[in-house]
């Protein structure tokens, strides 16, 4: 189900409905909340089914495993295993198999017919957090409708948020009630997102496909332009996914986390994995990096530990090598990083706003760089768009419009959140940061020019939105 499509937009409606009944007429707060999350998952396996309903059976068979761990601690090794194992066969085994035949000689690997579950990356990381929380005693095993709630509420099933399961549970533990407020906040958090995907990021990648097809056919103006477009493209593509997952969830009065804050204006490589894909990097810290020692081992299993996380998030991402490569080229900038400040020093030393400028400018250069190797199917594939640049090579110049139009828009935006944020630091009892913090510009629908405005908005995005069809970059991991 198309998250931008009549069926879904009525799929939507028809459950926010259905919530607004149990938080308007049912006064009993135990019996609200029950329905309410009856209403949700079933709601949510609706959404599965819709897709395949061998996905719905993965996911329910994941969801019973997992609520089953978690009842004895003893059990949830073995459940943290049954979810790699499940996330590995159905998504690397035909990577490993061909990787493997290559190995030995034989190129006439046929892939094996092994279907790829709906959202099975996210709702992995989900039961493996849950069971992780519940072993460190940070929470409570849970019923098995919660455990299948969580893992499969239906906004971020597909691309996260990957929300912490405490936080879930937690809301819960009052009636949601969803009324105008929260409608009206949610949709326009959905708008913003469905503008950055309609508009920016779509129209986007036809440039960056045309591109990225034959490199070498076109100059190394247009390839530079492609790469830095495909960062602007990925970004509006993803972060406009989540807005509109937690737009939706808003609209049932839920609440889920942050994915991204402005992470093109991060300085170093450390800073840019807290302001991007928040929810994953976070994940990746707590359950991964902590795990393996993170840094209460010494400095070189430190530097190992990054290197290590960042690969197997590579992994994450997608079953080849240039995920691998991606992964391994952000670990090893993490490593090198962490090792600068500690001899440097760095982070406790005040930095001018020329400094700033040049740390971001590079940041932003080296990141886009590795944005080559994720978008790229093969690691040749990305050397001809490197030598093309770095050679200075010649070919067709064609200087997209549309990605000025782009970078337009996040410069203002960002300008907008820096103006924003100076007026909050100012304020009374706030604790300075030296971070631009972005935010959500709402409006208040029920006054008339706010509404008129709002429209208006809506009305640019069906307008200027590319009509051609592109899928959700992340929707495929």
């Amino acid at each position: 189900m198309n998250m931008i499509s009549l069926t879904f937009f009525a799929f939507t409606a028809v459950v926010f409905c259905a919530l607004w009944l149990c938080g308007r007429f049912v006064k009993n707060e135990n019996t609200s909340i029950k329905l309410s999350k009856a209403v949700l998952l079933v709601s949510s396996y609706i959404f599965v089914l819709y897709a395949d309903v061998r996905f719905a059976a993965v996911l329910a068979v994941m969801s019973f495993v997992t609520y089953l761990c978690a009842k004895d601690t003893r059990r949830i090794a073995a459940g943290v295993a049954f979810a790699l194992v499940c996330l590995g066969y159905f998504k690397y085994t035909n990577f490993f198999a061909e990787s493997f035949a290559r190995l030995v000689g034989r190129d006439d690997f046929t892939a094996l017919n092994i279907i790829l579950p709906l959202g099975i990356s996210f709702y992995v990381f989900s039961a493996i957090s849950y069971l992780v929380d519940v072993k460190r005693g940070r929470l409570t095993a849970r019923n098995f409708a919660d455990v299948a709630l969580y893992l499969s509420f239906f906004p971020k099933l597909t691309s996260g948020p990957v929300q912490r399961s405490g936080d879930f549970f937690a809301q819960f533990e009052t009636a949601r009630r969803p009324g105008w407020n929260s409608f009206s906040a949610g949709v326009q958090i959905f708008a913003f997102g469905a503008f950055k995907k309609l508009v920016l990021a779509d129209r986007l990648s036809v440039f960056v496909n045309q591109v990225y097809s034959t490199p070498e056919a076109f100059s190394w103006i247009s390839v530079t332009l492609a790469v830095l477009s495909y960062s602007a493209q990925i970004y509006f593509d993803f972060s406009g996914y989540s807005d509109m997952a937690i737009g939706i969830a808003k609209m049932f009065d839920i609440n889920l986390p942050r994915n991204f804050n402005l992470p093109y204006l991060s300085r170093n490589v450390t800073e840019l994995w807290k302001r991007w894909h928040i929810s994953l990097s976070s994940w990746l810290q707590e359950y991964l990096y902590i795990s393996l020692g993170g840094n209460r081992k010494g400095k070189v299993r430190t530097y190992i530990n990054l290197v290590l996380t960042m690969v197997l998030g590579g992994i994450w991402h997608g079953a080849s090598w240039n995920y691998i490569l991606w992964g391994l080229l952000h670990g090893l900038s993490l490593a090198v990083h962490k090792l600068w400040v500690g001899f440097t020093h760095s982070s406790k030393k005040a930095h001018s706003a020329l400094s700033a400028a040049v740390c971001t400018v590079a940041t932003f250069a080296f990141t886009s760089l590795c944005w080559v190797f994720f978008r790229i199917e093969t690691t040749s594939q990305a050397m001809v768009v490197l030598r093309q640049i770095f050679t200075l090579g010649d070919g067709i110049t064609h200087l997209y419009i549309w990605s000025f139009f782009a970078y337009g828009v996040l410069a203002v935006s960002t300008i907008a959140a820096a103006v924003k944020s100076r007026g909050i630091k100012h304020q009374p009892n706030h604790q300075n940061t030296c971070c631009v913090e972005g935010f959500y510009p709402l409006l208040d629908l029920s006054k008339f020019w706010h509404l008129v405005i709002f429209f208006v908005f809506c009305g640019l995005i069906i307008g200027l939105c590319y009509t051609g069809g592109s899928p959700f970059i992340y929707g495929a991991y």
